[in-house]
Order: C-alpha cells, then sequence, then structure tokens
C-alpha cells in the first residue's frame, strides 16, 4: 500500500494494490476509484485534499506482517 501526496496539485492518491488498471470510476466530481479486472480496488485519488482531509497527519494502524 502506498499513500502519495502532490502538493503542487493538492492531490492524494491512495494505491491499496498493484495491477492493471482497467476502470476508473468518478464517484464525485473530486474523487476517483481505479479497479482491476476482477473489480478489486487498486487506488483512489482525491482532488482538492487539504481541503477533503487531513492530509498532514498520517496514522498508520494495524500493520499485517
Amino acid at each position: 500500500m502506498k499513500v502519495k501526496y502532490f502538493e503542487d496539485t493538492d492531490t492524494l492518491y491512495i494505491e491499496f494494490r498493484g495491477g492493471n488498471i482497467v476502470e476508473s470510476k468518478d464517484l464525485d466530481e473530486n474523487t476517483v476509484l481505479d479497479l482491476d479486472a476482477d473489480g478489486n480496488v487498486c487506488a483512489i485519488t482525491f482532488e482538492h485534499a487539504s481541503q477533503r482531509t487531513d492530509v498532514h497527519h498520517l496514522t498508520v494502524e494495524g500493520i499485517a506482517a
């Protein structure tokens, strides 16, 4: 899992799994969900992230080995 924040565009990208993205669904005008061929969620993108999330405070809990 990767979390990337692009300050220049105020975009937060959370990648849940690698693989080929075959479909992107607009959940609203500022949120995009990326899916693989099996319908699994690969990533989610948040535009205007600093207004919609607490992008400057990240807490990671429950990391599996």
